[in-house]
């Protein structure tokens, strides 16, 4: 049984204390159930990560901190960049690798990602590596022909168990911060594709491997998404930095 988690992404908002505010208003709109059931995983930005690492140590929450971005090297004179080994220090459990406005903005390649995952394996990091097709790729119907070579080549190198504990998310970039969401048949069509892409390569990691969906996720359609057999979770952008809005996702809207 693979367990949902459920990831926040908070992208390039809140300062450190916006972000303990929020921690502790999450705190108070969860019981110990919602815990239970699904994996809960915070992304802030890097200069909140203690915070957040503090303020969920010290009242003792299950909710796992989660970068959302990573250097593939330990060290470096890399200005501005963050290893895995320093995330590692920092108890950060997750880190999200090839969000497509890291490869839209920033110019990250399929290599690029594919060295990231690596890295964050290495220190004990799971990788959450984003793939997704834009909008013109889907009106051509080439979705498939995208996502597949983006994951062949994000897991190139990989061994059959580290795949199987790593976490994908499929974020369609045409429904990524645009109100628009794909449709719950499209979403488990693509997320089903994408695990049968992972089995075929990685034979016995497609049935352990957790996919999430991405893309204008909100409390009114996250129940219809993970009644789907195959998506695990999702990948929370613009609604997770409500505390609210984000506890009635992780309880799928209840």
């Amino acid at each position: 049984m693979r367990r949902p988690v459920i990831a926040a992404n908070w992208k390039m908002y809140k300062t450190h204390t916006e972000a303990q505010l929020f921690i502790e208003g999450l705190r108070n709109r969860l019981q110990s159930k919602d815990y239970e059931r699904v994996e809960i995983v915070v992304c802030p930005p890097f200069t909140s990560l203690r915070t957040v690492q503090t303020t969920i140590d010290g009242d003792d929450l299950e909710i796992a901190l989660g970068a959302q971005d990573v250097h593939w090297e330990e060290e470096g004179a890399f200005t501005g960049e963050v290893s895995a080994l320093m995330l590692e220090k920092l108890k950060v459990r997750f880190v999200i690798v090839g969000h497509s406005e890291r490869r839209q903005f920033f110019g990250e390649t399929d290599e690029a990602v594919n060295k990231k995952v690596k890295s964050a394996l290495a220190h004990n990091l799971t990788p959450i590596v984003c793939v997704g097709e834009s909008k013109e790729e889907r009106e051509a119907e080439t979705t498939e022909e995208k996502v597949r070579s983006q994951v062949q080549k994000a897991l190139s190198g990989l061994k059959q168990e580290q795949v199987a504990s790593l976490v994908i998310a499929y974020e369609p970039i045409w429904a990524i911060g645009t109100g628009l969401t794909a449709s719950k048949e499209d979403a488990q069509q693509t997320i089903a594709f994408i695990r049968e892409t992972v089995e075929a390569r990685f034979p016995g990691a497609g049935s352990h491997v957790r996919i999430q969906y991405g893309g204008s996720v909100k409390p009114g359609n996250i129940a219809e998404l993970m009644h789907q057999p195959d998506i695990d979770g999702a990948l929370v952008g613009g609604a997770s930095l409500d505390p609210e809005d984000f506890s009635l996702i992780v309880r799928y809207g209840e």
